[in-house]
């Protein structure tokens, strides 16, 4: 390619910032301007860059006018887009100086160019100068493959595979790894026909041809493939499990697991996969008893220990799953802000406090750490700490900026303190940020309740209905609210009746129709459907309802009993109290 000379002040700075304009030819500055490479087996090179070559194998020469000219000459044809033109200077660059960070960028830049030849041409110069760079062997790979070049490709690796020797199992499991995302698995899979042909007696050769087949969809072939595979070398747990996926789901890939636990006892990998399977079909206390094996051979296996753990938390076995995730914890491997969450809730469920606070004070990240601030949060509610409740919230805010459900949270605690106004303030002002929030709609209109602001309660839970016309909650919400200030009855009924229609079966939905029929002076119906709430879910506020219509129906000694049952429950229940209260001096 002819040049024209550069300009003078252009050599100077060629002089004055060689080194870093070699650096420079080896990164990635084409990138943004560059369109997705071909399907590749590997990730672009500018993705996984390689240590350049060190100074000692680098070519004696100096970074000319010339050349630099040329460099820029490629550089500003890649911002412009103009690839093509880019790829070709690099190319000839490359031969010119021989330097191996520009031999590799000219390979880069052709091969996001999709210039197949020049980018062979470059990798095969790259491979010249540095004979084990394995991203260009990978490299050439994928472009002999793109270009349809099959045999030649399939020749390359038999001449290793024969050099391998006994090694030649192993190299023949390795290019199944390089190949697993290719996209064409059609060309894949007469690639490792042609591979695989001199090694009939390799279970390798079998396992690679059945993972072939299976990428063409061919499931006859690919099942005679690894039984071929498995006669060979019946031990052979890869095999066993690749056998099992191809199976139908459940009872079949169960059967063949078990039976080949039973041949090959110390199989952990099937053994693994057959407990697996096992927690997929929801047999959970046999996929304990697996797991369970696998740690006297494996006691500090950290994915076998969480699964315990896991599993013995479903099982309602929170001594085993506390013992098991507390080691998953102290090895510091795996997914620990859950174990720590669920190590939180174990504590919570058996009333320590003071260590449950600690282990969802610990949750870091995750989908977890939300629930578990908030929990941290009403923990130290419990303890009379409102304004350090607040500040875990707050601190949690620095995580999961804008996230509604922590202002929620801390609008229900300081409710739940008698501070409504405060609540109220803190959501309207939320609310006025983001005034289409579901979320905040519903809670905000909780609060304005609490003060008696029911014009604002109806505004919100209406807009509410408006965005969200499924919303059960909006319309029990709206229903309930007219029902128990004991106004618009008819209209109040209607609406209760169609979130009972969204969700026939919420307990707190039921409570609501009771008391609009009680209103109503619908006392047996009133009392049905209460006692159907009730038994959903024995929640205080409904207890009082329910004593509040045995009272009007006369059946007083009922009532009393009922209210001190649930009393003795809920003690610190303002609902319920005002309600026996006004009953019971």
């Amino acid at each position: 390619m002819n040049l024209s000379p550069m300009p003078s002040s252009l050599i100077f700075a060629a002089r004055r910032f060689a080194p870093l304009l070699l650096v420079l030819a080896a990164g990635p500055a084409l990138a943004q301007n560059i369109p997705p490479p071909a399907p590749a087996v590997v990730p672009p090179l500018a993705e996984q860059a390689e240590a350049p070559a060190a100074d000692g194998h680098l070519p004696k020469q100096e970074l000319s006018g010339q050349i630099l000219y040329q460099f820029l000459l490629a550089e500003i044809a890649g911002q412009r887009g103009q690839l093509a033109l880019a790829s070709g200077l690099y190319l000839d660059l490359a031969k010119t100086t021989r330097d191996p960070r520009i031999v590799r960028r000219a390979a880069e830049v052709a091969f996001y160019a999709k210039q197949y030849e020049q980018a062979l041409e470059a990798v095969r110069l790259w491979l010249e100068l540095e004979p084990e760079a394995k991203q260009a062997r990978q490299m050439e790979a994928t472009l002999l493959l793109a270009s349809g070049r099959v045999d030649e490709l399939a020749k390359r690796f038999g001449g290793e595979l024969k050099l391998a020797g006994p090694r030649a199992g192993e190299l023949l499991l390795q290019l199944a790894q390089v190949f697993a995302r290719y996209p064409d698995k059609a060309v894949v899979a007469r690639l490792f026909e042609q591979v695989t042909a001199p090694w009939p007696n390799l279970p390798e050769a079998h396992l690679l041809r059945s993972q072939a087949a299976l990428g063409v969809g061919d499931k006859a072939r690919a099942g005679a493939e690894i039984d071929q595979a498995l006669a060979l070398r019946p031990d052979w747990e890869l095999a066993a499990l690749l056998k099992a996926d191809q199976l139908p789901r459940g009872a079949a890939q169960l059967d063949y697991l078990k039976q080949f636990l039973l041949a090959h006892p110390q199989a952990n990998d099937v053994r693994l996969g057959y407990a697996r399977t096992l927690v997929a079909e929801k047999r959970y206390a046999e996929a304990r008893g697996e797991f369970q094996t696998l740690l006297a051979v494996r006691p500090d296996h950290p994915d076998v220990l969480f699964a315990v753990g896991v599993l013995s938390l479903q099982l309602d076995d929170t001594a085993e799953a506390e013992y098991r995730l507390r080691r998953f914890v102290e090895i510091g491997r795996g997914d620990l802000d859950t174990a720590r969450y669920y190590l939180g809730q174990i504590a919570d469920q058996d009333k320590r406090s003071d260590q449950a606070l600690a282990w969802y004070q610990a949750v870091a990240a995750g989908e977890h750490l939300l629930p578990a601030r908030v929990r941290a949060a009403q923990i130290l509610f419990q303890q009379n700490k409102l304004d350090a409740a607040r500040e875990q919230l707050e601190a949690a805010r620095a995580v999961l900026p804008g996230d509604v459900r922590l202002t929620i949270a801390e609008a229900q605690l300081m409710r739940d303190a008698g501070h409504h106004a405060d609540a109220y303030a803190l959501l309207s002002e939320a609310l006025a940020a983001q005034p289409d929030d579901p979320d905040l709609l519903y809670e905000t209109a909780l609060a304005a309740e609490a003060l008696g602001y029911l014009d604002v309660l109806e505004k919100h839970l209406r807009r509410l209905i408006e965005l969200k016309p499924d919303s059960a909650q909006a319309y029990n919400g709206l229903g309930y609210s007219l029902a128990d200030h004991d106004q618009r009855l008819p209209e109040a009924a209607q609406l209760i009746d169609k979130a009972l229609e969204l969700a026939p079966n919420d307990p707190f939905i039921l409570d609501s129709k009771g008391w609009v029929s009680f209103r109503q002076g619908q006392l047996e119906p009133a009392l049905e459907y209460l006692r159907r709430a009730y038994t959903q879910r024995s929640d205080p506020e409904i207890a009082a309802h329910i004593g509040e219509v045995l009272w009007a129906l006369g059946r007083r000694d009922e009532a009393l009993k009922l209210w001190r049952e649930a009393a003795k429950t809920h003690p610190q229940n303002k609902a319920l109290e005002t309600t026996i209260k006004r009953f019971v001096p």
